[in-house]
């Protein structure tokens, strides 16, 4: 089956999953994941990432709607669609008595790929597993055991990769190792899609953030461009004299004035970063009001992300 590699790597359309007693896991999902890309789902436990990572990957099954993965519908294509996706689930399922060469070559064999234990021993390497190779998994501790599950979910060389909350108690070094081996799948034109909880991980690793809650998805964006059209700025002015008050005429801007009234703190949006500064200073001068410092911060991708989901919260359903 041809595939164009200008289509997205994953489709899904109206995906909605309920559950015995009513329910909604997902509420009519849609969202596209490019090819190449590091994809961050982001959300609130409970919010729906793993059934909609379970769904994709074939563990759920959706009440509703499509998905088609590297060309393939998951439903009627199931085998091709699933040889395309490598999993790295947030449980440490492993086969406990099984070497770690064992379990992994094992895997491999799974979705029909012919023996390489060239490339297995390259995994391995790059996990930092292949001195423990002939080890038996029960043996190893649980970041070991972390690692051999992304060494399995790499077995079968997938175009996808998702990994589940990867980062969840494990060791610094792994997370590391983790994330220098996702950039270089990226470069090798593997997709990427995680959920984390250690949203600086998102920030630094993703291309494009999507943020979901309460089952439905409430914003999908480049990252870039998320945090430029939701990021709040703010400027702070240390004055030369303290204020008691804000003049009137000043009271549209967004301004606050700390309590013992020796600073003045502007708040704005990206895109009113060069021509709201200006003529603050402009108004400013022109009541008086001088400063002998200034310094300015922006919100980070957690604000963005805890303001997303409380405004959703707010929403009524």
């Amino acid at each position: 089956m041809s595939v164009n590699s200008s289509s997205p790597i994953i489709s899904l359309r109206g995906i909605n999953k309920a559950y015995a007693g009513g329910f909604q896991a997902l509420k009519n999902v849609d969202l596209d994941i490019e090819r190449g890309e590091i994809f961050a789902l982001l959300g609130p436990n409970g919010a729906g990432k793993t059934t909609l990572i379970g769904i994709v990957c074939g563990i759920v099954k959706a009440t509703a709607g499509t998905v088609v993965a590297d060309g393939y519908d998951i439903v009627r294509d199931y085998r091709a669609a699933r040889a395309a996706i490598g999993l790295v689930p947030q449980e440490l399922h492993t086969d406990a008595f099984e070497s770690v060469w064992a379990t992994v070559t094992f895997s491999r064999g799974l979705f029909g790929k012919p023996p390489n234990p060239v490339y297995v021993e390259k995994v391995l390497r790059d996990l930092s597993l292949w001195e423990k190779r002939d080890a038996k998994i029960m043996t190893l501790s649980g970041g070991m055991k972390r690692r051999v599950l992304i060494a399995k979910a790499l077995a079968h060389e997938p175009s996808i990769l998702f990994l589940d909350e990867p980062s969840a108690g494990v060791d610094v070094e792994l997370r590391h190792d983790m994330w220098r081996m996702v950039r270089e799948l990226r470069a090798n034109g593997t997709t990427i899609i995680l959920t984390t909880h250690y949203i600086e991980e998102a920030e630094d690793m993703a291309d494009r953030i999507g943020v979901i809650n309460k089952g439905e998805l409430i914003v999908v964006e480049d990252k870039a461009v998320l945090m430029r059209k939701l990021g709040k700025k703010q400027l702070t002015l240390s004055l030369r004299q303290p204020m008691s008050d804000i003049p009137d005429d000043l009271a549209a801007w967004s301004l606050t004035l700390a309590v013992d009234g020796q600073s003045l703190v502007y708040s704005f949006d990206s895109q009113e970063e060069e021509t709201g500064i200006a003529e603050l200073l402009r108004m400013l001068n022109a009541h008086g009001i001088d400063f002998k410092d200034l310094s300015s911060s922006e919100s980070s991708l957690e604000d963005i992300f805890v303001s997303l989901v409380q405004q959703s919260r707010e929403t009524p359903a």
